[in-house]
């Protein structure tokens, strides 16, 4: 069975990192999660994009 998810290993400006904990913390959400969920929702609108 495959694992849901995968790890992966990205480089982030300083700045940004530090503004997503902020807004991950906000949330109740772990970095790992709030990430998740941003990219997610990016995902989602831009395939809604090229639907049309």
């Amino acid at each position: 069975m495959r694992p849901l998810k995968e790890k992966i290993s990205i480089t982030v400006d300083n700045d940004v990192v530090q503004k997503i904990k902020k807004l991950a913390e906000a949330d109740d959400r772990s970095f790992s999660q709030y990430i998740n969920m941003v990219l997610k929702e990016h995902v989602n609108k831009s395939e809604k994009k090229t639907k049309k």
